[in-house]
C-alpha cells in the first residue's frame, strides 16, 4: 500500500507541475484517508469520485461528491481543488469556456488509476456479486413477462432487416454440416484439461439433433466404434455451467460461467460460422466489431468535438439478453434456430444458491455469448431509432445511419437525435444502461477504453497490479514495466524515472528496447543500446529478462490426437464459400480434401509442435535471463 500511495504521490506533484498548480495539500489528505480508511480509499472512494468528474464534465457543472468536503462557498471538493479551479468555476461550479485539458487529465488519472487493479475481494463482496447474478435472472424474467407480442414482432422485424442475409448463410452452413468445433483453452465445467476435451464421451440428445455426434466427436467414419461409449445426456439431466468469480477490482469480482466441453466445442463452431458470415455482410462490419475497437474509438472522439453522437455503456450486458429475444431473432431460420438453441446451457449451478434455471441466452464465459449480445444490441438499437422517427426502417436507412451506429459489446455509439428512444428501448427490453459511463450531453464522450474531451484526448492510464518487492512477484514486475512504458508515452516523465529507480533495483539487466521487444525493458523516444549482433540475420540484440509461459503437460494420442489434428488442419484451410447452396460433400472431418488442397498435400504445421504433448493456458508465468534477445 505504501508503493501505491508513493506512485500516486509522484503522479500528483508531475500533474500539478504541468497544469502550474500545488498538489502538497491533496499529497497529505491521500496519506490521512489511507491511514484510516485503507487501500479501499484508493481503489474504491477515489474512483467513485472520478466517475462523478466524467459526469460533471458532461453536464457542464461541477456538484457535490458525499466523501468529499466541499471548499466553504466553493462549488467542488476542496481536494484536488487546484486542479478543479482550471477546468471549473470556483463560486458557480459551471464548466469554464475554455478548460485545461491538461488539469482534466490529472483530475482523470489521480482519481481513476487504482479503480481497476486486480485484487482478491472479499468473501462477503464474492457472495453479493453471486446474488446479484441470481438477481439480475430474475429480473430478466420479469423483462420476459412485461414484454407484449408487438414488442416480440417489431424486434423480430428489425433483426430480419439487418441479419437476413447472414442468418441465411448460417443456416445452410449448419444443414450442410459446413460448421467445424473447436477446443478453447480454458477450464470447463466437467474438469477436462486442453488435450483431454479431445476425448470426449459426453453429448447431448439436443446436439444430436442438429450437430450429430457421428460428425463431430469422431475423425471420421472408422472410429464410429467409439461412438458406443458416448453418454447422450437427456435435456432434464444436462451438466450445469459453473458459475464462479475472477479477481475485476477490490470493489467487485468478475462474474464467469465455465460452460461444459461438450457445449464449450459446438459453440465455437457458430461462433466462427457467424464470424464467416459476419464478414461476407456489406452492412454489418460497419455496425458490429470484434477485433477492432479503433472505430468505436474514433466515433467517441467524433462525438465529443461535434456532439451528433452518443456513448453508451451497459450494466451487466450479457446477463441481461433474455433467450426469448434471441430465440425470436432466429425463429424463421429452422435448423439455425434449433443449433443455437441446442449449443445453449439451461442451467447454472451458482455457488450459495444450488441448480437455477436460466432466462438469459448465455453468461461470459460462453462463445456465443459476445455475437449473440452484440446482435441483440444492435437490433435494440435500431428499434431505438425507429421509434423516435415514428415510421418503419428500410435497408437504405440502416445504411444511412452506418456511421454513427456502432456497436462492440456492451458499448454502445448511437446518434445523439435518437439517443433517449434508444436509451428507453434498451431498457424496456431489459438491457441496463449505466448512467454513469453514458455521455451525451457535453463534449465527453467515453468508449473501448479511450476518453476525449471536446476531440482531445484525455484517456489516462491505469496500475493493474500492486507495485513488486521481489523479481518472485512476476505478475507484478511484468505489469509494472508495463505501466512504467505506458506512463512514458503519455509523457509521465519524472514519474518514469522514479520507477526506472525502483525497477533497476530488481532487474539486474533492464535495457533500452523498442515497443515491440519480447524483453521486459524501457521503451524510449531516444531509441536503443544494441549490444550483440545476431551473426547471420545481422539484427541487433540486447540481454535482459523474457517471460516465460510454458503449456502444462497434457499428452495426447490415438483418435484424440487425430481428430485434434485435423481439427487444426482445418482451420488453417480458407473459409467455405457461403454463397451458394452446394457446399461439398467431402467437408466432414478426417477426409484427404484436406489434405489435397494443402501445400505439398501436407498438413500445415503450427508453431507449437509440441502441442500434443503439452496444451492448455500456463499455470505459471516466468522471468528468465535471455542472453541475446531481439531489441
Amino acid at each position: 500500500m505504501k508503493s501505491l500511495m508513493s506512485l500516486w504521490s509522484q503522479m500528483a506533484e508531475e500533474s500539478a507541475i504541468r497544469c502550474c498548480t500545488s498538489a502538497i495539500r491533496d499529497i497529505n489528505t491521500i496519506t490521512e484517508r489511507v491511514e484510516h480508511e485503507g487501500l479501499s480509499f484508493l481503489t474504491i472512494t477515489l474512483p467513485d469520485l472520478g466517475k462523478a468528474i466524467q459526469k460533471w464534465l458532461d453536464q457542464g457543472q461541477a456538484g457535490i461528491h458525499p466523501a468529499f468536503r466541499n471548499e466553504r462557498g466553493g462549488s467542488f471538493p476542496r481536494f484536488l481543488g487546484g486542479f478543479f479551479t482550471r477546468v471549473f468555476d470556483r463560486s458557480s461550479g459551471l464548466l469554464l469556456d475554455e478548460p485545461c485539458i491538461d488539469s482534466i487529465i490529472a483530475l482523470r488519472q489521480l482519481t481513476l488509476m487504482f479503480g481497476k487493479i486486480e485484487l482478491p475481494c472479499t468473501p462477503k463482496r464474492v457472495k453479493g456479486a453471486m446474488s446479484n447474478y441470481v438477481k439480475c435472472e430474475q429480473e430478466v424474467r420479469q423483462f420476459d413477462m412485461n414484454l407484449t407480442k408487438k414488442d416480440l414482432v417489431e424486434f423480430e422485424q428489425m433483426s430480419d432487416l439487418l441479419f437476413r442475409d447472414t442468418f441465411l448463410k448460417m443456416d445452410r452452413m449448419v444443414y450442410y454440416g459446413a460448421v467445424f468445433p473447436k477446443h478453447g483453452p480454458g477450464a470447463v465445467a466437467d474438469g477436462l484439461t486442453s488435450n483431454g476435451k479431445y476425448n470426449l464421451r459426453t453429448w447431448t440428445s439436443r446436439l444430436e439433433g442438429v450437430l450429430p455426434s457421428s460428425e463431430h466427436v469422431i475423425p471420421n467414419a472408422r472410429f464410429s466404434h467409439i461412438l458406443d461409449d458416448v453418454h447422450f445426456l437427456e435435456p432434464g439431466s444436462e451438466m450445469p455451467v459453473k458459475v464462479i468469480s475472477v479477481p475485476k477490482t477490490l470493489k467487485t469480482p468478475r462474474i464467469i460461467a465455465m460452460e461444459p466441453a461438450h457445449m464449450q466445442y459446438v459453440q465455437q463452431a457458430l461462433s466462427r460460422c457467424f464470424l464467416e458470415c459476419y464478414r461476407e455482410s456489406d452492412i454489418l462490419p460497419k455496425l458490429i466489431g470484434f477485433d477492432d475497437q479503433v472505430p468505436n474509438q474514433d466515433l467517441a472522439r467524433r462525438g465529443s468535438l461535434n456532439g451528433d453522437t452518443a456513448t453508451l455503456d451497459l450494466s451487466d450486458a450479457s446477463d441481461r439478453v433474455s433467450n426469448q429475444l434471441v430465440r425470436a431473432m432466429v425463429r424463421r431460420f429452422a435448423t439455425l434456430h434449433r443449433a443455437v438453441d441446442a449449443t445453449r446451457s439451461r442451467k447454472a449451478d451458482v455457488d450459495g444458491f444450488g441448480e437455477i434455471r436460466l432466462a438469459k441466452y448465455a453468461s461470459m464465459g460462453s462463445a456465443l455469448c459476445f455475437p449473440i449480445e452484440a446482435m441483440v444490441f444492435t437490433t435494440l438499437i435500431f428499434v431505438g431509432i425507429q421509434r423516435s422517427l415514428n415510421r418503419s426502417l428500410t435497408r437504405r436507412d440502416i445504411y444511412a445511419l452506418a456511421d454513427s451506429v456502432r456497436v462492440y459489446g456492451d458499448d454502445l455509439i448511437v446518434p445523439v437525435d435518437h439517443v433517449l428512444s434508444v436509451v428507453s428501448a434498451l431498457e424496456h427490453f431489459g438491457a441496463q444502461v449505466g448512467t454513469d459511463k453514458s455521455f451525451w450531453t457535453g463534449k465527453f464522450r467515453e468508449s473501448c477504453g479511450r476518453e476525449y474531451f471536446n476531440g482531445s484526448d484525455v484517456s489516462l492510464v491505469r496500475v493493474r497490479q500492486a507495485l513488486p518487492d521481489t523479481t518472485a512477484d512476476v505478475a507484478g514486475v511484468i505489469s509494472t514495466v508495463a505501466l512504467r512504458n505506458q506512463l512514458y508515452l503519455s509523457g509521465y516523465w519524472r514519474t518514469v524515472r522514479w520507477l526506472d529507480k525502483r525497477l533497476r533495483g530488481l532487474l539486474r539487466y533492464y535495457p533500452d528496447v523498442v515497443p515491440t521487444s519480447p524483453v521486459l525493458g524501457r521503451v524510449s523516444f531516444l531509441g536503443y543500446q544494441a549490444e550483440g549482433t545476431h551473426p547471420s540475420l545481422h539484427t541487433p540484440l540486447v540481454k535482459g529478462y523474457v517471460v516465460e509461459a510454458k503449456a502444462p503437460k497434457d499428452e495426447l494420442g490415438d483418435t484424440g490426437a487425430l481428430l485434434k489434428c485435423l481439427l487444426r488442419l482445418e482451420r488453417s484451410e480458407s473459409s467455405w464459400d457461403t454463397s451458394s447452396y452446394s457446399i461439398p460433400s467431402t467437408c466432414h472431418l478426417g477426409q484427404t480434401h484436406y489434405y489435397e488442397s494443402s501445400p505439398l498435400g501436407l498438413p500445415p504445421t503450427g508453431q507449437d509442435e509440441k502441442h500434443l504433448e503439452r496444451s492448455g493456458r500456463p499455470k505459471h508465468v516466468g522471468i528468465k535471463l535471455g542472453r541475446w534477445v531481439p531489441y
